[in-house]
C-alpha cells in the first residue's frame, strides 16, 4: 500500500532590506496621519507668550479639536469638536505669510481674546471685550512705559469689530508681543490647533546641570 506524503511549501523569508523598507514606510505613513489629523509638536522660539511659555518649551497641539482640513482639497474643516474659545492658546499660520511658499510660512502661537462679532479695544494696556474689562491670569506687563496711539497700537487699539470666522489674538507677554494689535485677525482656516501640554523644555542659556526644565515637562497649558 503506497503512502503519499503531502508536500508543504515553506515560504521564503523576506530579505532584511525589504522588511526594513516596509517597516519604515508604515512608520512614515502613521507619523504623517498623526501629524496631519491628530497631534503636532511645536517649539517656542520667542518670548511673546512669557511666562506661560518659555523659549525652548516643546509642546503638543491638538489638531482635531477644531476640525481638520483635507490636505490639497479644501480649506473647509470637518469633524470638529468645538470652535475656539476665549482664552484658548492656539497655533496658526501667520496671516501675513499668505502667498508665500510652504517653506517660508511661519507658525505663531497666541491666546484667543476676541471671538467673531466681538468689539475689542485696548486703553492704557487694559483690554476691553464688548465694553467690559477682560484680563487673563497669565498676562504680563513688563514695560511700565505707555506708548501713545499715534506711535503704536500696543497700548491703545480700537475699538474694532472682529469679522465673521475670525479671531483677535494676543501674546501673554503683552508689551513684547507682535499680535492682532499690529497685523489684524486670524481667519479660522489658518488655525492649526489647540496647544495643550508641554512635553519637553530646554534652556539653551542655562548651565549643563540646569538645561532641562524638569518642572515644566508634562504641564498643561492654561
Amino acid at each position: 500500500m503506497a503512502i503519499f506524503k503531502k508536500k508543504v511549501k515553506v515560504g521564503t523569508k523576506k530579505p532584511w532590506y525589504r522588511e526594513w523598507t516596509e517597516a519604515i514606510f508604515i512608520a512614515v505613513i502613521l507619523a504623517l496621519i498623526i501629524r496631519t489629523f491628530l497631534f503636532q509638536a511645536f517649539k517656542i522660539p520667542s518670548g511673546s507668550m512669557l511666562d506661560t511659555l518659555l523659549i525652548g518649551d516643546h509642546l503638543l497641539v491638538n489638531k482635531f479639536i477644531y476640525g481638520n482640513k483635507i490636505p490639497f482639497v479644501s480649506d473647509e474643516k470637518y469633524l470638529k469638536i468645538r470652535d475656539p474659545k476665549r482664552g484658548d492658546v492656539i497655533v496658526f499660520e501667520f496671516p501675513d505669510d499668505e502667498g508665500k511658499s510652504f517653506f517660508e510660512r511661519r507658525d505663531f502661537i497666541k491666546r484667543v481674546i476676541g471671538l467673531p462679532g466681538d468689539i475689542i479695544e485696548v486703553k492704557a494696556k487694559q483690554v476691553y471685550v464688548n465694553g467690559q474689562p477682560f484680563t487673563v491670569p497669565a498676562e504680563e506687563h513688563k514695560d511700565p512705559d505707555m506708548i501713545p496711539a499715534v506711535a503704536s497700537p500696543r497700548d491703545f487699539t480700537g475699538p474694532i469689530k472682529v469679522p465673521a470666522d475670525s479671531y483677535f489674538v494676543m501674546g501673554d507677554n503683552r508689551d513684547y508681543s507682535f499680535d492682532s494689535r499690529f497685523w489684524g485677525f486670524v481667519d479660522k482656516s489658518k488655525i492649526k490647533g489647540l496647544a495643550f501640554i508641554k512635553y519637553w523644555s530646554w534652556n539653551s542659556k542655562g548651565d549643563l546641570l540646569h538645561k532641562i526644565r524638569f518642572n515644566r515637562i508634562g504641564r498643561t497649558i492654561n
